[in-house]
């Protein structure tokens, strides 16, 4: 597999990242497992996690995506593997954390107990990459970067990178570490699919200006882009119908990932998808990987199966022709997400 070297850093890492979020909730263990080992097999050295994982975030299950990643870890060498977690980081008052009862800040208070957690959990002494989950504007930047300053001094972060942060958001640190010397952010982790393209407005030309990568999560739009909504029925256990018989954040996220818009895309997509003897889930991480700001496309998948077809798009690199296809398609239906 392709490697790519991660913002300035001294990580290069593959350009397919494995995804861990329904690691003990929609994937149990034994399963999470067996895609650990294909992705592993398949070149994949670059691994995701979250102290906040499994999702949909829950307290009954909190913390066990770590958990399960650090039992299989100790199955393969250290050595080979590029491991990313995350801080939690605030809910911004639509969301509270169901771990620290709510109390989440990206203070140096709260930022020191993640990590000594995640390290405890994954059974490691050091996190390759170290991610603000949600950025948090009402702490002062300069705080929040010499907690990880702080954290890569004393050997337990090797880089740090932010994670569905916005322009002001990544420029401010960025000038917060230029100005005081602490870390810098190298990698932004950010919604981005063929449905999505809003970092394309703004916070690509940030990336390619100040040397950090992006690292798109749901490049498959949650699942939509595989074409399993554009049936006649609703796929039973899948995520967004899931959603829509629970809270009212995941009945709102189902919406706007789940509406005639993103359906309508989808549709003409797989049109163009299958034109070209590809799956749409193909063509769409495909899409994802093949832009200069992107070193590497977080996937996720719940079973085996679904993994190896997003692996197909490994060596697919989109013609020209297709793209243009593909942007007819995003120009005629316009943000379709929103």
């Amino acid at each position: 597999m392709k490697k790519r070297r991660l913002g300035k850093t001294g990580m290069v890492v593959s350009e397919i990242c494995m995804g861990t979020m329904t690691f003990g909730s929609s994937c149990n263990e034994d399963e999470a497992f067996r895609i650990l080992d294909k992705a592993y097999d398949s070149g994949i050295d670059f691994y995701d996690t979250a102290e906040i994982y499994p999702v949909p975030p829950q307290k009954s299950w909190v913390h066990r995506t770590e958990e399960i990643f650090g039992k299989w870890l100790k199955t393969k060498p250290r050595d080979g593997i590029i491991l990313a977690t995350k801080v939690a980081g605030p809910g911004h008052g639509w969301f509270s954390p169901p771990l620290r009862e709510g109390k989440t800040a990206l203070d140096k208070h709260h930022i020191r107990r993640a990590i000594e957690g995640s390290l405890q959990r994954l059974g490691v002494e050091t996190i390759d990459l170290y991610q603000t989950h949600w950025p948090d504007h009402d702490v002062a930047y300069d705080e929040t970067m010499e907690a990880l300053t702080e954290l890569k001094e004393e050997g337990k972060i090797r880089y740090a990178g932010c994670s569905n942060e916005t322009s002001f958001g990544l420029m401010k640190s960025l000038w917060t570490s230029d100005k005081y010397n602490l870390v810098r952010y190298d990698s932004i982790q950010n919604n981005f699919s063929i449905l999505n393209r809003r970092f394309e407005d703004e916070l690509a030309q940030v990336c390619r200006k100040e040397g950090v990568s992006l690292l798109p999560y749901s490049p498959l739009a949650g699942g939509v882009l595989t074409g399993k909504y554009n049936g006649t029925t609703k796929p039973e256990g899948a995520r967004f119908v899931r959603y829509m018989a629970e809270g009212e954040r995941q009945k709102r996220m189902s919406n706007r990932f789940l509406n005639e818009q993103t359906l309508a895309s989808t549709k003409e997509l797989m049109e163009i998808a299958n034109k070209y003897g590809m799956s749409v889930t193909v063509m769409s991480v495909a899409w994802s990987k093949q832009h200069d700001f992107v070193a590497s496309t977080i996937i996720g998948a719940n079973t085996v199966e679904q993994l190896e077809e997003s692996l197909k798009a490994t060596d697919v690199i989109l013609s020209d022709e297709i793209l243009s296809e593909i942007n007819a398609v995003s120009k005629k239906i316009q943000y379709p997400m929103g």
